[in-house]
């Protein structure tokens, strides 16, 4: 539920988590743009939680300032004053300013901590994970910060949640290519990584139509295939695999050859990484990081694997567009976004309204609860795809008829 401040704010912090995706500079320079109006300044935050969780305060406030032509700042100084001069031209970028991490600092790994901070470790197997929101609130206090404006998907968001429970006024924009935090219709990236992928889609096809290819797509969705299914809508894909539906190797194979009845033998398949096979799941390797995942295999790499001991005389072409989807400068709707979702943020510090997240639902702007773990991810519905056929469903799509006004 939200909480009410009644005291002036002066000063807040701004951080971007997790990867990065085109529209957080927009986000970052619009609420620096509208706090400067409210007579409030604005404090980066470097490398999202690690920063406000890693600086060493004893070390004195200037001294923790990162300077672009000063290289002994380059490291271990997390703070970055901003203002309308130095944010300016920061929209026509993409990635964010201020740099972001995968930091938990709930769970923080001993082997990662800084010396300042070694005291934490004592006692500790070097992969044990220790709780560092103490130093967080610390450095609250210490930077003089009346809040955080926190910028990110569900895990850097869920960790916003516990500094809300503790009474640290905190305000949410979401973020993220997947598309699923909860509470939202719409996250910042998720309509460039669209695009690009449509984009590079129909590029592959001049490769896999002189080849004979069955490309196989890997996108963004370890639990949520919206990126794939809207990239499979656009790109007119001859198949697609999302999280929410299970699929059959066997009959996907199936399709494949029918797909490729054409004059030049080829085919797309878009998969979303944590795409949904029956009786074969997708290895994971590795220990889980800090909000619990392991890391997927590549499950265009596998699934290349599979189908080609089924289809021996086919040459299947795994890509990963991943990367490529969160790198650039945003389209025009992922900068429309931020800047809405950053004013709205800032109406609710103006209004002394914390402990929400702006969001876009059922076509307006309205505020929600900060999404803790204890919240599902956002999920496609079924009904929009066809679970035989291993694509999107058009065929339910109907209206009421309404007249002109």
């Amino acid at each position: 539920m939200p909480g009410q401040i009644t005291s002036p704010i002066r000063r807040l912090g701004v951080l971007t988590g997790g990867g990065d995706v085109p529209g957080l500079n927009p986000a970052i320079k619009a609420v620096v743009y509208r706090a400067e109006t409210m007579g409030i300044s604005i404090l980066g935050l470097r490398a999202g939680w690690e920063g406000i969780t890693f600086m060493d305060r004893s070390r004195g406030f200037d001294a923790l300032i990162f300077r672009p032509d000063e290289p002994a700042t380059w490291q271990g100084s997390y703070l970055m004053p901003l203002n309308r001069l130095n944010t300016r031209t920061i929209d026509r970028r993409g990635g964010t300013i201020l740099q972001s991490t995968r930091t938990n600092p709930a769970r923080t790994k001993v082997s990662d901590l800084p010396p300042h901070l070694s005291a934490y470790g004592k006692g500790h197997a070097p992969d044990d994970r220790v709780d560092l929101t103490d130093e967080v609130l610390a450095n609250i206090s210490f930077l003089e910060l009346d809040g955080l404006v926190v910028i990110g998907g569900d895990d850097t968001l869920s960790y916003a949640a516990v500094l809300s429970a503790k009474g640290v006024p905190i305000w949410g924009i979401p973020k993220t290519m997947d598309n699923d935090v909860p509470g939202t219709d719409y996250c910042i990236g998720f309509q460039t990584a669209i695009s690009r992928a449509a984009e590079f889609i129909t590029r592959m096809r001049s490769t896999a139509g002189s080849h004979s290819e069955t490309v196989l797509c890997r996108m963004f969705g370890r639990d949520a295939g919206f990126t794939a299914l809207e990239a499979a809508i656009v790109s007119w894909a001859d198949r697609l695999l999302i999280p929410e539906v299970p699929a059959d190797i066997d009959t996907l194979a199936k399709l494949v050859v029918k797909d490729r009845r054409n004059p030049n033998n080829y085919s797309i398949v878009i998969l979303s990484e944590g795409a949904n096979l029956i009786g074969l799941p997708v290895p994971e390797v590795g220990p889980p990081d800090a909000y619990g995942h392991r890391h997927k295999a590549n499950i265009a790499e596998f699934l290349a694997e599979q189908l080609s001991a089924r289809l021996p005389g086919v040459r299947f072409l795994p890509v990963d567009l991943t990367y490529f989807l969160r790198s650039g400068e945003p389209d025009a709707y992922d900068k429309h976004m931020p800047i809405f979702y950053a004013n709205l943020v800032m109406s609710f510090v103006e209004q002394g309204m914390h402990g929400v997240m702006a969001a876009h639902r059922n076509g307006e702007f309205i505020s929600t609860d900060i999404p803790d773990k204890s919240f599902s991810a956002r999920r496609v519905d079924p009904a929009d795809y066809h679970s035989t056929r291993y694509r999107p469903r058009f065929e339910h799509i109907s209206g009421p008829y309404r007249p002109q006004e």
